[in-house]
């Protein structure tokens, strides 16, 4: 039995692998590889990927794609046909207007955000479950499953070390993090830290306690653009083009899924904290934390003696 850590830089992020088992190491390499493989195919800023190549056929015809990047895009397309989702993989085109998070970042003019505005409607991604095959119905149409992507990747690499025997793990996905079995330090939970949205990476503004279980955090500070004095966030209100305005600063998802944790930081973030955390309690097996704007943290009642405040 040995434990070994491996760490990635890929998708534009740090991704921290920790395993204890046989053939840790060997387990590692495999999962490092089979990251590499689902950014191929999965990322939106490449002209090569499945997804751009969607994007080519959009208006035209049906793509046949990977049965996982096709069940990935169905279970998103459900999400974000959802009353009062905030999550929406049709997003693509108000993504690459603004930019945000890349060198050329820019407020775009209204007109310009409101010409994109007609090709955000997931209902115009038409699937075809029997083939595989995808279709964007307008042209000039583009799926974005970063708001999703990494929680799914996580649970995928997470049952990989589960098959092959790992007893302890984590995968760390740049802030999504996934744990499985006892933390190296000897204890049957894991620590993990949210971040303070109001002070540089690394300042925890709690931590939380988990067993077998993902922690996602969604954010107003994780990509931003200034400008003319005004501060604008990566997290998008696809009905109106611009980023969503409400008292949340940031969110965090606890679950037993890191794909339920992404999928619900997004679909939520559009609501006021009260909201969240009024939702989440009706989750079973859910739990939220909600830092507001003003600097207040609310919880759900399931976390509980799990949340040391710092």
């Amino acid at each position: 039995m040995s434990s070994y850590t491996k760490i990635i830089h890929l998708m534009g992020t740090k991704i921290t692998l920790f395993i204890e088992g046989l053939n840790a190491e060997k387990l590692a390499e495999e999962a490092e590889q089979m990251l590499i493989d689902y950014e191929e195919a999965f990322s939106a800023n490449s002209d090569h990927s499945q997804l751009a190549l969607l994007k080519k056929e959009a208006g035209l015809h049906p793509l046949k794609i990977d049965k996982e990047l096709y069940d990935l895009i169905k279970i998103g397309k459900e999400h974000s046909l959802n009353q009062d989702s905030y999550l929406n993989i049709a997003i693509g085109p108000l993504i690459k207007l603004w930019r945000i998070g890349f060198s050329e970042a820019h407020v775009p003019e209204d007109d310009a955000i409101k010409m994109v505005l007609d090709l955000l409607n997931p209902e115009n991604i038409q699937l075809n479950d029997e083939h595989s095959s995808v279709l964007l119905s307008k042209k000039d149409m583009e799926i974005d499953l970063g708001a999703i992507a990494k929680g799914y990747f996580a649970d995928q690499v997470m049952a990989f070390f589960k098959k092959n025997g790992a007893t302890s793990a984590m995968v760390d996905m740049g802030g999504n993090v996934l744990v499985y079995g006892d933390s190296p330090q000897g204890e049957n939970y894991w620590r993990t830290g949210i971040q303070n949205p109001f002070l540089p990476r690394g300042n925890a503004a709690a931590i939380v306690k988990i067993r077998n279980q993902s922690v996602v955090t969604s954010g107003i500070y994780e990509r931003v653009l200034n400008q003319e004095g005004v501060h604008y966030h990566h997290i998008f209100n696809s009905r109106t083009g611009y980023p969503i305005e409400n008292n949340i600063a940031s969110l965090t998802i606890i679950a037993d899924k890191s794909l339920d944790c992404d999928i619900y930081t997004t679909k939520l973030f559009g609501l006021d904290a009260a909201s969240v955390i009024q939702k989440v309690s009706r989750i079973k097996d859910m739990g939220a934390i909600v830092i507001t704007i003003d600097g207040q943290m609310a919880f759900t009642d399931n976390l509980k003696g799990k949340i040391d405040f710092q």
